[in-house]
């Protein structure tokens, strides 16, 4: 189970952070993604691995004031 901005959510084995985010509808442009408190560069999504107990934050981008 990992932390996505404060939801719990069950990992289905090992996954990447883009499979996580495409899992949870988040992977679009305009995101921002930390693990922990580091942030993870967009290049990079598809390589760091997710852990149990990990505490993700995405942080979506939008226009307005």
């Amino acid at each position: 189970m990992v932390l996505v901005n404060a939801t719990e959510v069950d990992l289905e084995g090992p996954m990447t952070l883009d499979a996580v985010l495409r899992a949870q509808g988040m992977l679009r442009s305009g995101t921002a993604v930390a693990v922990g408190s580091v942030v993870v560069p967009r290049s990079q999504w598809s390589t760091v691995e997710v852990h149990d107990g990990d505490v993700i934050e995405v942080l979506t981008a939008s226009a307005g004031g």
